[in-house]
C-alpha cells in the first residue's frame, strides 16, 4: 500500500510538472512504477539502440536505469534519479563515468564548432579553461553545491575529443565554506576529476581555496593547516614533464607550445599568520596579493623568454579596466612589471611604507637584453562574469564562473542573472576553449553553457 501511494504521488507530481517546467523533457519521465519495461525504441534510445528500462527504489530514492536489450551485461549503461525538489528525473548519466549524456552531446557539437574556426599547426594552441566551480557539500538545485564537481568531470570530457593542447582551472575550486576535513576531501575529489595524463595542465589557486569562508563564519582556529591547498593540489601539476618551474613553492610554472609561453600567477599569495586564538590574520578572500618571492620567480622566467609570446593565467586579473589594482597588494606593480618587460626596461620594484612588511617588494629586473618577446594577454576569472580590457598593449580577458548561480541569490552577479542559469539546462555550467594563434595575431575564446559562443581579440603583430 505504501508503494502504491508513493508511485501514485509521483505520478501526480509528474503530471503537474511535465512538460512545462521539466528541464529535460522526455517520455521516459512517465515511468515511475517500480518494474522492468521495454519502451519503444524511439522513446528509450540514447544512441539508436533498443534498451531495457528498470525502475527501482533504494534509500537514495527512485531511479531509472537503461541497459542494452541485446547486451551481454546486466549492469546498466545509463542511470538517473528522481529529484523530489524539482519534480522530475534528472538527466541520464553514464553509469561508469557519471557524466550526463546530454552534456557530452553538447560538448561534441561545441568541439566541432571550435575545430571549424581554428587553425591547427605551429603557433596555434587550444587551451581548455574552467574557473570558479565553488564545489560545496550541498545538494543544491540553484546555487553552489555538488554540481561543481559534476562540472569538472564533464569539462574533462574535452580531454578525449582531440581538441586541447593544454588546460587550466583558474581557481576557486571549492567554495571554502565547509568544515576543514570536508573541504580537504573536496579538493582531492575535484583534483582527481580534473587531472589526467592526456593533456598537460595548470592548477591555479583562488581566493576561496584556503577555506577562509568557513573561518569567517565560525569563531574557531584556522580550519586549514599551512600549505594545505599547495600540498593537495600542486604536486600533480609540478610532476608533469611538460610543465617547468623555478621552485614548487608558489604555484608559478610555465608551459611552452612552439613560440607561445603560458605562465601561471598565484593571486592568492597570502602569508599563513595566526593570532593568539589560532585564527588567520590574513583572510585570503579579502587579501588577494602577489609577494616578493613569487615575483622573483616570474622575473627569472621572463628573463629567459627570448622569442616567446607570453600569456599569463591567474585567478584574478592584477588590475581592473580603469588601471587600478584589482588585488589588495601589488596588483598594479605586477602589471607595471609586464609593461617593463614589453618595453625592455631595467630597474627595481618598490612598495610604499603603508604596505605591511610581508607584502613589500624589492625585486630587481633587467629586461634590456630580451629579444623578440612580448606579454600579449592575461586570462583570469574571479569576477563571475565575462569582461575584457586592453591596457598598455596587454589584453586582459575574464571568464564566467562554472558554478551555478541562480536568480534568487544575493551573490549572483547581474551577468548571470541576465542569463537565467538553471540546473539541467544547457546554461547550468560554463567552460571555454581559448585559441591563441600567432599567425593570425588573434585570440579566440569559445564558450559553452553560460559562456559566450565566440569572442575575438586582436593582438599586436610586433
Amino acid at each position: 500500500m505504501k508503494l502504491f501511494n508513493f508511485t501514485k504521488s509521483l505520478t501526480k507530481k509528474f503530471k503537474r510538472e511535465h512538460p512545462t517546467t521539466v528541464a529535460v523533457s522526455d517520455q521516459l519521465q512517465q515511468y515511475v512504477t517500480i518494474g522492468e519495461y521495454e519502451p519503444d525504441a524511439k522513446v528509450g534510445s540514447i544512441d539508436c539502440s533498443q534498451y531495457i528500462l528498470t525502475v527501482y527504489q533504494d534509500e537514495a530514492g527512485l531511479h531509472q536505469a537503461l541497459r542494452k536489450k541485446d547486451g551481454d551485461m546486466l549492469s546498466p549503461d545509463f542511470v538517473r534519479t528522481y529529484n523530489e525538489e524539482l519534480g522530475y528525473f534528472r538527466p541520464f548519466r553514464h553509469a561508469n563515468t557519471g557524466r550526463r549524456v546530454r552534456v557530452e552531446s553538447m560538448l561534441d557539437d561545441f568541439v566541432t564548432g571550435v575545430k571549424a574556426q581554428t587553425r591547427q599547426g605551429k603557433n596555434s594552441i587550444n587551451i581548455g579553461l574552467i574557473t570558479d566551480t565553488h564545489f560545496k557539500d550541498r545538494n543544491s538545485a540553484d546555487f553552489y553545491g555538488w554540481n561543481g564537481l559534476t562540472h569538472v568531470r564533464e569539462f574533462s570530457y574535452l580531454d578525449q575529443l582531440d581538441v586541447l593542447n593544454f588546460k587550466a582551472h583558474l581557481g576557486d575550486w571549492i567554495d571554502g565554506s565547509d568544515a576543514g576535513l570536508v573541504s580537504e576531501n573536496e579538493l582531492v575529489k575535484i583534483r582527481c576529476a580534473f587531472v589526467n595524463k592526456r593533456i598537460p595542465f595548470m592548477i591555479l589557486k583562488g581566493d576561496h581555496d584556503e577555506n577562509d569562508k568557513f573561518d569567517e563564519n565560525h569563531d574557531l582556529s584556522a580550519s586549514f593547516p599551512e600549505n594545505e591547498f599547495a600540498n593537495i593540489m600542486w604536486p600533480s601539476m609540478y610532476k608533469q614533464m611538460a610543465v617547468h618551474y623555478i621552485s614548487k613553492q608558489h604555484g608559478v610554472c610555465y608551459f611552452d607550445f612552439d613560440d607561445i609561453r603560458l605562465i601561471s600567477v598565484n593571486t592568492s599569495d597570502v602569508p599563513y599568520s595566526l593570532n593568539e586564538k589560532g585564527q588567520k590574520i590574513y583572510d585570503a578572500k579579502l587579501t588577494m596579493a602577489v609577494r616578493e618571492d613569487q615575483i622573483e620567480e616570474i622575473i627569472e622566467i621572463l628573463t629567459d623568454s627570448d622569442g616567446k609570446k607570453i600569456v599569463f593565467l591567474g585567478h584574478s586579473a592584477p588590475i581592473d579596466k580603469r588601471g587600478n589594482t584589482a588585488l589588495k597588494y601589488n596588483g598594479r606593480s605586477l602589471h607595471e612589471l609586464f609593461v617593463a618587460f614589453n618595453q625592455r626596461e631595467s630597474g627595481r620594484m618598490h612598495s610604499s611604507n603603508e604596505v605591511p612588511a610581508v607584502f613589500r617588494l624589492s625585486n630587481r629586473f633587467d629586461f634590456s637584453a630580451i629579444k623578440d618577446a612580448k606579454i600579449v594577454a592575461f586570462l583570469g576569472g574571479h569576477q563571475h562574469m565575462e569582461d575584457q580590457y586592453r591596457i598598455n598593449g596587454i589584453q586582459y580577458i575574464l571568464f564566467n564562473c562554472s558554478a551555478l548561480m541562480g536568480q534568487n541569490h544575493s551573490l549572483t552577479t547581474k551577468y548571470n542573472k541576465a542569463i537565467n542559469r538553471k540546473l539541467d539546462r544547457d546554461n547550468e555550467s560554463c567552460g571555454y576553449i581559448v585559441n591563441v594563434d600567432l599567425q593570425s595575431s588573434q585570440i579566440q575564446a569559445f564558450g559553452f553553457g553560460a559562456g559566450s559562443r565566440r569572442r575575438v581579440f586582436l593582438l599586436d603583430r610586433n
